[in-house]
């Protein structure tokens, strides 16, 4: 009989958290931290995730949104305020301008008086990811490598507690990455990051185990909880056989696999948003009931989040959960309980053997980033989620409450879908910007500007960035100030979207729904005199959640359309521009930060501006109910939102709406024939 052995301590509990203002967010970091939670995670907003000033004309509607606006070292000082960070754990979900925030951190707690070579933390800072799933990328891959190389050759010399990169699976699994790909796909990246740094000379041979001890993991875990669980060991046993074979890291605490995690937002749902605290539950119990496959981190979403921007309390109700557990059950008082299972072991191994095959593939193409220059990694994704989706249309993958048990009592949670969820109140941004202007005026312009060269002089040779980006964090210089001196040296980058490659997800059979939408593209566009329809999908703002607008674009394309989408980080005006050159018979719009009240009015007075009145313009998004019918009082011709799962059905709709926009009858299929 296995006896209980001493508590094992909790893993750090965090809760992704960020909004508004740096005083704003100061606050509920200090309420977050008054009821128990051991570490901050920072969500920042998009224009400082992307490297924009919160004035600039992309940033409009974006800031504080999705996360707080820094700007500078000021703002950086109010988001601290009366939080020691010598004592604090801290996680900044941050990467391409991660250096840049990184300084910033540091100028503060030195000016708290810490001892930085004591602070704790991560910075995400993996760009990698960003080309293939949530866009934030500036640079080109090049300089994005030499950023993380610079960051990590610094940290290991001056910070040598914190971990300077997050290698991010997590994010690989939101644009449809299989188990197989997020270990692989994750493992590439970090096997490209660990050759850069050997590489670059920074870093002396013999401290390349202190640079593995601090590269961490950050992943995710579906409802798939066994699968998920195993996958956690499969990654635990490659890394250990990476860092030992590939580098020669011979001390095994140096080796140890070190993840944090927040479970899947995938599989949130809007439909039935109640049902997604069992699915929380179950996927924060795979990477925790597996001591030796544990994380050290924990961060779990809200069951709201389908809906819009959890409140303080969605929050609260998810640490609770992690504390129920950690706490109230026995759980750390075992060793690992599938120690010996024959169940999860042949699944582990059988993970492992497949992420090894797809590793050695994309080695064999010089590594992870030929790999996302050529597409491959891309179009991977696409075709995977393509897959998923298209399990979820046909029932083959059942979401409860979503595509069966779909019959609900009225909830009590969503009775007031308004107050259900939490509101940025539109006065927040102008009160940031006006900041910022004074910012501006107060500082030593001279001092801001001679840093600023400083940082582009160093930026065109091979010296660490690190020292000129504390310099210009320490003058005042503001986030797009330092994002847009390196993009003068380095340029800028658009990833492939992986569209054109992804193949046929769903088959066209006869007297199925695509063929019927496939008849309905065919006949419009016969009767508009079009060689064939064409469909502009859309991404205005910073967004750069694109799976959604992607899925739209390949369906759109299987079903007929000739499909225009330009990828990622428009402005209304580029849209409208591109819906008028290419002359298309649809615009549709994706948002998911939350922007969408600002820039699809914007989008639809520039179409009628432009005099493209019979357009039809459709949007699709995390769009709140009240919302919603704001656009369409807009002149928004349909919304929609994630409860819409059919994405044959949308296409269907597309097809109508451009029907009605044109005064042609309503499109009914013919009659099928018997034999």
């Amino acid at each position: 009989m296995t006896e209980p052995q001493k508590r094992d301590r909790p893993w750090l509990m965090r809760t992704y958290a960020g909004h508004s203002t740096a005083s704003d967010s100061n606050a509920l970091y200090r309420r977050n931290l008054a009821k128990g939670q051991t570490g901050l995670s920072v969500a920042f907003d998009l224009p400082t995730q992307t490297g924009y000033d919160s004035d600039h004309v992309l940033a409009r509607g974006e800031v504080g949104r999705v996360g707080v606006p820094v700007g500078h070292v000021g703002d950086m000082r109010t988001l601290f305020d009366g939080i020691p960070l010598e004592q604090t754990n801290t996680s900044m979900t941050i990467n391409a301008t991660a250096m840049w925030l990184l300084a910033l951190y540091q100028v503060v707690a030195e000016e708290q008086g810490a001892d930085i070579a004591k602070l704790t933390g991560t910075t995400q800072n993996d760009i990698v990811k960003e080309y293939l799933s949530r866009g934030t990328h500036v640079f080109p891959p090049g300089p994005s490598v030499r950023l993380i190389t610079d960051m990590i050759a610094y940290t290991v010399g001056n910070i040598p507690k914190w971990n300077p990169i997050n290698i991010c699976s997590y994010h690989l699994q939101e644009a449809g990455a299989t188990p197989v790909q997020e270990i692989a796909y994750a493992m590439c990246t970090a096997i490209s990051v660990l050759d850069a740094v050997r590489d670059s000379g920074q870093v002396p041979a013999e401290r390349m185990g202190e640079v593995v001890a601090r590269i961490s993991f950050f992943v995710n875990a579906g409802v798939r909880f066994v699968e998920e669980m195993c996958k956690m060991r499969a990654f635990a046993r490659l890394w250990e056989k990476v860092t030992l074979e590939r580098y020669g890291v011979t001390d095994p605490k140096q080796r140890r696999f070190r993840y944090g995690v927040q479970v899947n937002s995938l599989g949130l749902t809007e439909a039935q948003p109640e049902n997604n605290v069992q699915r929380i539950v179950l996927e924060m119990l795979a990477v925790t009931l597996s001591k030796d496959a544990r994380a050290r981190a924990v961060q779990l979403p809200a069951w709201n989040e389908a809906l819009g921007l959890p409140r303080p309390w969605d929050q609260q109700w998810s640490l609770r959960i992690q504390q129920v557990l950690a706490y109230e059950s026995d759980l750390l008082e075992y060793g690992d309980i599938f120690n010996g299972s024959e169940v999860i072991e042949t699944k582990t191994a059988a993970l492992l053997a497949g992420a090894e095959a797809e590793i050695a593939k994309v080695l064999e193409m010089g590594g992870v980033i030929p790999a996302v220059e050529s597409g491959y990694l891309k179009s991977n994704l696409v075709s995977s989620h393509a897959a998923r989706r298209a399990r979820i249309e046909s029932g083959e993958d059942k979401i409860v409450g979503v595509n069966c048990f779909d019959t609900t009592e009225p909830s009590p949670l969503t009775a007031d879908l308004d107050t259900a969820i939490m509101v940025v109140d539109p006065a927040s941004e102008r009160s940031v910007l006006a900041a910022l202007e004074a910012w501006r005026g107060q500082r030593d312009e001279a001092a801001a500007q001679e840093a600023l060269e400083g940082l582009k002089a160093v930026a065109a040779t091979e010296a660490n960035l690190m020292p000129a980006t504390l310099a210009c964090a320490r003058a005042g210089v503001t986030t797009g100030e330092w994002s847009f001196a390196l993009r003068e040296v380095f340029g800028e980058y658009r990833a492939p979207t992986g569209v054109g490659g992804a193949p046929v997800a769903v088959a066209a059979e006869p007297g199925g729904e695509l063929e019927q939408v496939r008849a309905a593209v065919a006949a419009t566009a016969a009767e508009l005199g079009a060689g064939k329809l064409r469909l502009l999908v859309g991404k205005p703002g910073l967004d750069g959640h694109s799976n959604g607008a992607e899925q739209i674009a390949v369906r759109a394309r299987d079903a007929g359309f000739e499909v225009v989408y330009q990828g990622i980080r428009l402005t209304p005006e580029q849209i409208v521009s591109a819906a008028v050159a290419e002359d298309v018979h649809c615009v549709g719009l994706s948002i998911l930060s939350g922007a969408h009240c600002e820039l699809v009015p914007d989008v639809l007075k520039r179409l009628d501006r432009a005099g493209v009145q019979d357009v039809p313009v459709i949007v699709g998004g995390i769009i709140p109910a009240a919302d919603g019918e704001a656009l369409k009082a807009a002149g928004v011709a349909a919304v929609f939102t994630p409860k819409d799962f059919g994405i044959t059905t949308i296409i269907g709709r597309i097809v109508d709406e451009i029907r009605l926009a044109n005064k042609l009858q309503p499109w009914t299929p013919a009659p099928a024939t018997t034999s």
